[in-house]
């Protein structure tokens, strides 16, 4: 049985990614949080992950850590990880490892929070063209490989990478064109509910991932238990 660690709800885009890969495909996992409770958490994280980070996933005495390590491997052992079809499978896998290494912009501006919403300051420069290449990411996968998910009719890993960013869609209000209709599709699915939901359920506040939120603009709701 694999063991999956993931932080919180509310912040962990990296932890997002392996876990809703893992729930869309039905590959059975033990789920364990380990929140962020202080601006460093690299010391206690230490004691799971040689990075000190988060996802890491347990498996045969083995631990694989980053998303990206994790999908490799869970690819290895499981089909439909990534689309059968050649054309889509290769253009996943890229746009997948330019999200994993991109859209720097969006990460710092955008902070992940997935109970509020915000109106945000006026965009850089460089994250009006990180949204701009979002919706011609999104435009073209849904038009070549005919939707609703980002590579064809089936959830694939890529789908699972682009997850925390239909959260920060909704949540600064992002304009990505046609590629609204993935981040709808994406936002309704049961495992992306569920993870919405235990976001909200969450009382765990960390100041350094508040004060980013506070730094992104004004917050306009806040759906979070308080």
């Amino acid at each position: 049985m694999y063991e999956l660690i993931t932080a919180n709800r509310n912040y962990s885009s990296w932890s997002l990614r392996p876990w809703i890969l893992m729930k869309g495909l039905g590959i059975a996992f033990t789920d364990r949080i380990e929140p962020f409770t202080k601006p460093s958490n690299y010391v206690d994280f230490r004691s799971f992950s040689p990075t000190g980070q988060v996802p890491a996933l347990l498996h045969e005495g083995r631990t694989v850590y980053d998303s990206l390590g994790i999908t490799l491997y869970l690819a290895d052992r499981h089909q439909r990880v990534w689309p059968a079809d050649p054309d889509a499978r290769a253009w996943a896998q890229c746009a997948a490892a330019e999200m994993h290494s991109g859209f720097a912009a969006l990460r710092n501006d955008c902070t992940m929070n997935v109970g509020v919403r915000v109106t945000p300051k006026p965009m850089s420069e460089a994250l009006a063209r990180n949204v701009t290449r979002l919706r011609e990411l999104f435009e073209e996968g849904l038009t070549k490989f005919g939707g609703p998910w980002l590579a064809g009719a089936d959830f694939s890993a890529v789908d699972a990478f682009f997850a925390p960013v239909a959260f920060r869609i909704r949540t600064y209000g992002l304009d990505v064109g046609a590629g609204q209709a993935w981040v709808d599709h994406m936002l309704a699915h049961p495992a992306m509910r569920d993870w919405e939901n235990q976001a909200l359920a969450e009382c765990w506040r960390e100041e350094g991932h508040e004060a980013e939120l506070a730094e992104a603009g004004v917050i306009t709701a806040d759906y979070r238990q308080i």
